[in-house]
């Protein structure tokens, strides 16, 4: 495992999260529910969410290198043109994502919390994020492990810090941040491609 590459996994998931759907669901479920069940429904959907992001970015990873980091370029900058549109608009609601659902077990509530984030997660950008690097890089154990961490990080401040976080998040900024990160890394995939196809 590359602590370079977990930091880097890490780095570029956080601030995707941060102003997201993600964010406000945790905050909604918790708000209805006890904090830790939630944390340990939340956090299993990202395991799995991230798992199936990184096999996906692995397959790539057996296409021809110029193909791949191609593909890895366009997924970024796709990622990049999303976040900065949406950095005027408002933090996405989830007020209705656990709408009418009382349960009082702990399995019943991390059963309800899996379930609104693993689905709420699809086609999200730190999915896109976490299968370019895996593709990238080479190591899915290591961005495993620092996206995973990051989206832990982001349902825990959730989950465990409430409403106080969300009335002081500066959602523009974070989102243009997040922009720019994965503007960077469709630069440096595009020239990785030129040079293998110059190559």
């Amino acid at each position: 495992m590359s602590l370079t590459v977990v930091l880097t996994a890490f780095v570029l998931v956080l601030p995707v999260e941060l102003p997201d759907k993600t964010l406000f669901a945790s905050l909604v479920l918790a708000t209805r529910f006890p904090p830790l069940p939630v944390f340990v429904g939340v956090g299993t959907a990202f395991g799995l969410q991230v798992a199936i992001a990184v096999t996906a970015g692995s397959l790539l990873s057996l296409l021809p290198e110029a193909l791949v980091s191609g593909v890895v370029a366009v997924l970024f900058l796709v990622g990049a043109v999303l976040l900065w549109r949406s950095a005027q608009e408002g933090p996405e609601d989830a007020a209705d994502v656990a709408e009418g659902k009382e349960g009082r077990s702990f399995l019943r509530v991390a059963a309800i919390s899996f379930g609104v984030l693993f689905a709420a997660e699809w086609g999200d950008l730190s999915q896109l994020a976490t299968a370019g690097l895996a593709a990238r890089l080479d190591d899915p154990v290591s961005v495993f492990a620092g996206a995973w961490a990051a989206l832990l990080t982001v349902s825990g401040l959730a989950v465990f810090l409430g409403r106080k976080l969300a009335d002081r998040l500066p959602v523009a900024l974070i989102r243009r941040v997040a922009a720019v990160l994965f503007l960077v890394f469709a630069v440096v995939a595009a020239v990785e491609t030129v040079r293998t196809l110059a190559g």
